[in-house]
């Protein structure tokens, strides 16, 4: 079950910035606006696609995936709140949202559980 869980939230983390090498221009509009224009657009595309990448090849390693699974779940939060307007598309990364966040709690910390 948990290696289900790890490879459905890895593939989100994976196929976003392998597709904005394709076609940059079908992912910048999910940055919200006040992030746009500090950097150049497709710079900070592509640097959150690297974040992304290290994301979702360690969550797959499945070696201590606290922390990464925990960085997902509030990226795909932050997703889906910057980019409530499109709520038909985004309503799945809450979905995806809850499936890292299992894989945070079941991988929390022993140290920290008491």
């Amino acid at each position: 079950m948990d290696s289900l869980l790890r490879i459905g939230v890895a593939f989100t983390f994976i196929y976003p910035p392998i597709s904005a090498l394709f076609n940059p221009f079908a992912w910048i509009g999910y940055f919200p606006a006040f992030a746009l224009g500090i950097i150049p657009d497709l710079v900070l595309l592509h640097l959150f696609g690297a974040v992304e990448i290290v994301i979702g090849l360690w969550i797959l390693s499945g070696r201590n995936i606290f922390i990464p699974s925990a960085l997902a779940t509030v990226m795909l939060i932050a997703i889906v709140i910057f980019n409530i307007s499109q709520m038909d598309i985004v309503f799945r990364d809450l979905s995806i949202a809850a499936m890292s966040l299992a894989l945070a709690l079941k991988h929390y910390p022993k140290q920290y559980a008491s």
